[in-house]
């Protein structure tokens, strides 16, 4: 069972620490996905809530209205430690709402999710002036996704949103995050999604947050053939595997055209 509670706030809109991004709009407060390597955990300090992070999740109610003057010719992030489009989304609708304020925004939006719900608002997102929807996916296995992201939609949901908002003349990115060693197959990915996918992004596993001993005793659980290449990678600090792949993902997708975005984490 979730935890559910209205939370009022002054307002939707925070300024942005994340590169080249100048807003970010978290309409929730936690996460239900549940995935095992959020990096978002540490937010829990700031709310008075007891259950364990995925098993809560505030309702953001803002007391104004976004003021989109202020927002004009700025990037915006939506969202950046919560999925806008988490299950709740579809009762709350504080997503949506968010959209139909930045109708006249004139400002530039990135949409990030793992979930397929966004589809609802693709009218909104289709009349925002310049919008793009990153979905996010790091496997095509199902059985992966149930172990680390029990609550996410499956890939099969995530890509067939991907090809809709392409096909509606919305800009695509698949956001290839978090990369776990010996498990994400990217090139499976890239092949599966190349023809309705306008860009790449890719970020490697960091387990420098409160995830690290979760994700231990799950890779050690599920996948203890892997225990060894996550000691010299997590615990030695050996980046040789990271840098190869990194090589291997630049040079795959310059052979084959695709645009993409190196963010792995130094």
């Amino acid at each position: 069972m979730i935890v559910r509670r209205i939370v009022p706030v002054k307002s939707l809109v925070a300024p942005s620490k994340l590169p080249g991004t100048d807003f970010v709009i978290n309409p929730y407060i936690g996460c239900p996905h549940q995935c095992v390597y959020c990096y978002a955990e540490f937010m829990k300090r700031f709310t008075n809530h007891t259950e364990d992070w995925g098993d809560f999740l505030d309702i953001k109610r803002a007391e104004k209205p976004i003021d989109i003057r202020k927002l004009a010719g700025k990037r915006i992030v939506i969202s950046s430690v919560t999925d806008p489009y988490n299950a709740f989304e579809k009762r709350y609708q504080v997503t949506r709402h968010i959209l139909e304020q930045l109708q006249n925004a004139h400002a530039a939006i990135t949409i990030i999710t793992k979930s397929d719900l966004i589809l609802r608002d693709i009218d909104l997102i289709g009349r925002l002036e310049n919008a793009e929807v990153a979905i996010s996916l790091n496997s095509l296995d199902d059985t992966f996704r149930r172990r680390f992201e029990p609550r996410a939609p499956d890939a099969s949901r995530r890509l067939s949103a991907l090809r809709r908002l392409h096909e509606a003349g919305i800009r695509t990115i698949l956001f290839m995050s978090p990369i776990f060693p010996g498990i994400t197959r990217f090139a499976d990915i890239l092949d599966a999604s190349q023809a309705f996918t306008g860009e790449y992004w890719f970020e490697n596993l960091n387990l420098d947050n409160m995830a690290r001993n979760r994700v231990a005793r799950a890779i050690g659980r599920y996948y203890p053939e892997l225990v060894p290449l996550y000691r010299t990678l997590y615990r030695e600090g050996d980046r040789t595997w990271w840098k190869r792949l990194a090589r291997d993902i630049e040079t795959h997708c310059r052979q084959h055209g695709m645009a993409f975005r190196n963010l792995f984490h130094n």
